[in-house]
């Protein structure tokens, strides 16, 4: 039987797919008509039409599959982007996890994120049984998420087999459309005018694709594992970017009041749009205020998962980007 992969042109997905092609799996992955399919022309492996957002062509998709990797979603702080977020992440995984239901899917690994764990108190490190405790901050990715992981759980109590997987910030080569990685391209063109206070941890996109394929083998339903690697301030990040990089670190700390005092005049009074991760939004500014540090151990212990040195992430993410004229 085959294993499909949903989101397989973007950053994770291209990942799994391609870990699975190398392992001589027999790979189906679900594309739209307008897909960008840049990430898999190489790959051999069967693209199917379909879209998370039409439940009739999942069912289609999905039969005689026996492992679903589903991997699709919209990664995004601003806020004109809530509603799409909403149908993409929550209405497409409640339309993935039951048209997987009725085509008699045996395994179903879900792409989650830290972000739907939510942050731990300033001593603590997130771990896969922290309470979720900021829906109220109206941070709409991260009540996504969260909503996401809710619709799982239910399919879960349903008898669908489902692993749900954690990553952090991923970083490294194919993010064709600057999702989590586009903080490294903002760093290295000089975007950052300074730093803020702020915690986060950072995972190799290759160590996720891994991970979830671990999971496959040697996960457990109803279980979720973090896949993340190295916990850094925010201007340890930076400092480890121009060792990486050459280009020199902001000196200047960008108090919080400043900071969103600004973000909430460009987003919400101007109107101004930004790309992801350049910190200009207000989104991003709320998330600096909570403690992202996490513990990978289950996923070490239970799974086998071994990080890739943090500076070689970020080598490879740089060098996807020169190679692909994006720092010309």
């Amino acid at each position: 039987m085959s294993t499909i992969v949903t989101g397989a042109t973007g950053f994770i997905g291209s990942h799994i797919a391609r870990k699975l092609v190398g392992r001589g799996e027999d790979v189906k992955v679900l594309v739209r008509k307008t897909s960008n399919t840049k990430n898999i022309d190489d790959l051999k492996i069967e693209k199917v039409y379909g879209d998370v957002l039409n439940r009739e062509s999942l069912i289609s998709a999905f039969k005689g599959c026996k492992t679903l990797y589903h991997s699709a979603g919209l990664v995004s702080f601003k806020r004109s982007d809530y509603k799409k977020m909403v149908d993409v992440n929550v209405t497409g995984a409640e339309n993935v996890l039951s048209a997987a239901m009725e085509a008699g899917v045996k395994k179903v690994l879900f792409t989650s994120s830290v972000a739907a764990i939510g942050p731990e108190t300033e001593n603590s490190l997130i771990n896969e049984n922290t309470n979720f405790s900021i829906y109220d901050k109206d941070i709409g990715y991260i009540n996504d998420k969260y909503d996401a992981e809710q619709v799982a759980r239910d399919y879960i109590e349903k008898g669908l087999p489902v692993t749900i997987l954690n990553p952090s910030v991923v970083l490294g080569p194919g993010d064709v459309n600057l999702s989590s990685s586009a903080s490294v391209l903002w760093y290295c063109k000089k975007k950052f005018p300074g730093y803020m206070d702020g915690t986060l941890n950072i995972v190799d996109v290759e160590d996720v694709a891994e991970g979830h394929i671990l999971a496959a083998e040697k996960g457990k339903s109803g279980e979720r594992y973090i896949l993340a690697n190295a916990n850094l301030t925010v201007f340890e990040y930076f400092k480890l970017l121009e060792k990486v990089s050459g280009v020199k670190a902001p000196g200047f700390k960008v108090p919080f009041v400043m900071a969103y005092a600004t973000a909430f005049l460009m987003e919400r009074v101007i109107g101004k749009s930004f790309p992801n991760y350049t910190t200009m939004d207000l989104d991003s500014v709320k998330l600096s205020k909570f403690n992202w540090h996490v513990d990978n151990s289950k996923a070490v212990s239970e799974l086998g998962f071994n990080p890739t040195p943090v500076e070689k992430t970020l080598e490879k993410t740089i060098n996807w980007f020169k190679e692909n004229g994006l720092l010309d």
